[in-house]
């Protein structure tokens, strides 16, 4: 009975010590698994415009610094050419998209469900970038002196799907007038240029970063007149939005233009996600972003404006609570 015993005791033990080993081996093994948890590649998508515009140049410096520097070591960063911000949004909306660069006056109505938009599209900002300085400009031959003279004439509103009727419907408003007294046509900024030269249209709207390079083309092959802002309407238009804001063109900026021209930002470059983007993802990106910003101005100068300053400004559309957390975090956020 003794030996049966002491038999037993052995096998008890014995059992014990191999669970335990088990444990320890499993123990052991999770590290690996864990390595190779974080490993998983998640592949983060910014959405931009077509090729050879700031929105795509901008968008793939942001996608390059992000994805060389953050410590996520599983993301693959890259940018994706769109058709611009309304296709961004909607496609942040949809999952397709994980991060996309838009024009502030589109998001502020998107976000809002207003104008074209039936339904509100749940986005957030991320950060506020370059402003978009708007110009009307016209021939010197064609007698426009004032937006108000637009009336009765053809005049190129920016590319079909642009959706440039979001900023420039309120600033013609504000001057008292509507695209229906006049004849709109859609045309790229280079094509403007061209419908300038053979009289095809009066007057156009051009817009992007000081200097925009379709207006510096234009005055170069023509003599072209800065058609004013009023600074009533522009008040009007400062008090109701706040994506727009009063810029000055300084002089010498363009050929001709001898003075500073009052101009405005008509909706910057920002960079916004969904709502439903997790809080992690967009306080890592946005501090990878954000501590790497020289690496952007080498590519492109819009970078500049990634300053502590300017990319908390509001432009309507609310921001994500990841990038508030680094906002706060760096004592740049006002409560």
């Amino acid at each position: 009975m003794r030996s049966i015993t002491s038999y037993l005791s052995i096998t008890a033990l014995i059992f014990a010590l191999s669970i335990g080993f088990g444990c320890d081996n499993a123990q052991k093994r999770q590290p690996a698994e864990g390595e190779k948890a974080e490993a998983k590649r998640v592949h983060i998508s910014i959405g931009t415009a077509p090729t050879g515009g700031a929105f795509f140049v901008v968008g793939s410096a942001i996608a390059a610094v992000v994805g060389d520097n953050t410590s996520e070591t599983g993301w693959e960063v890259t940018a994706e050419s769109t058709k611009g911000t309304q296709e961004n949004i909607r496609r942040l909306v949809s999952g397709e998209l994980e991060f996309a660069l838009a024009n502030a006056a589109i998001s502020y109505f998107a976000v809002r469900g207003e104008g074209a938009w039936k339904t509100e599209h749940p986005v957030r900002a991320v950060m506020t970038l370059a402003p978009n300085v708007g110009l009307f400009i016209t021939p010197q031959s064609s007698g426009i002196r004032k937006i108000q003279d637009f009336a009765g004439k053809r005049i190129v509103v920016g590319p079909a799907g642009a959706g440039f009727e979001y900023f420039l419907r309120p600033i013609l408003a504000a001057h008292g007038i509507t695209y229906e007294d006049f004849s709109p046509l859609n045309s790229t900024y280079i094509g403007a240029k061209d419908l300038l030269a053979d009289g095809s249209a009066a007057a156009a709207f051009m817009g992007g970063a000081i200097p925009t390079p379709a207006v510096i083309q234009t005055v170069t092959s023509q003599d072209i007149f800065f058609i004013p802002f009023d600074e009533a309407a522009k008040q009007s238009l400062f008090e109701k939005y706040p994506f727009f804001n009063a810029i000055t063109i300084p002089a010498d900026t363009y050929k001709g233009q001898t003075e500073p021209f009052a101009s405005m930002n008509v909706g910057s470059m920002h960079l916004i996600t969904a709502e439903t983007t997790d809080e992690r993802t967009v306080y890592e990106f946005t501090k990878t972003l954000y501590t790497h910003r020289a690496e952007v101005v080498k590519i492109h100068k819009a970078g500049k404006a990634i300053n502590p300053i300017n990319i908390v400004k509001n432009v309507g559309t609310p921001f994500h609570p990841g990038a508030i957390r680094f906002y706060r975090e760096i004592g740049i956020w006002e409560e």
